[in-house]
């Protein structure tokens, strides 16, 4: 996987913490500096941590599903993206207000990156480096989510489902891809 592919990725994984972010940023009067960065940090950390729990559990037992792992990565990008897009068009939107405290953040980062965790497998099978995989998620996801509390104030709520729509494709794109480009081998 090319840094190119693990931009897309990055940006379809901050699309959930993004929607949140701007959802955060609708209820605040002013947004300050420190929201955006607690929101960068909390959401950018946890995104780039999960994938790298997700692939050391994948590389323990990858060299049984070596056969079938580009079927694994596509059916698990595959459900990501169709969750992320039914959540998004569902409009079931979590009720969301100004509370920054550190376990409001820490559920929500958590709640936000538990698809990151199974890309993290996915990306043990396809072999890539995960470092450089997490940090660009994160780094990505930082910038989305600090940005998106002020695109909140501006924008106003229907950019949240669509951000989750976009995310999902994204996903769906890649794992097709993935499939396609082990079936030509």
């Amino acid at each position: 996987m090319g840094i190119v592919e693990m931009m897309f990725l990055g940006f379809a994984l901050a699309m959930d913490a993004t929607a949140v972010s701007i959802g955060k940023g609708l209820t605040l009067k002013v947004v300050r500096p420190v929201y955006a960065f607690k929101a960068g940090v909390w959401f950018g950390g946890f995104q780039a941590l999960m994938p790298i729990i997700g692939y050391f559990l994948g590389v323990s037992f990858s060299g049984f599903v070596a056969s079938v792992d580009h079927w694994i990565g596509f059916a698990l990008l595959l459900l990501i993206g169709v969750n992320m897009i039914r959540e998004a068009l569902s409009g079931d939107d979590d009720e969301l207000d100004d509370n920054f405290s550190p376990r409001t953040m820490f559920l929500m980062a958590v709640a936000t990156s538990i698809d990151a965790l199974v890309v993290g497998v996915t990306l043990a099978f396809a072999g890539a480096n995960i470092w450089l995989a997490a940090v660009i998620i994160g780094v990505v996801t930082f910038v989305l989510s600090f940005s998106g509390l002020y695109l909140g104030r501006v924008i106003g709520s229907k950019a949240g489902s669509k951000a989750g729509i976009l995310g999902g494709l994204v996903l769906i794109a890649i794992g097709v891809k993935t499939l396609v480009e082990h079936l030509m081998k």
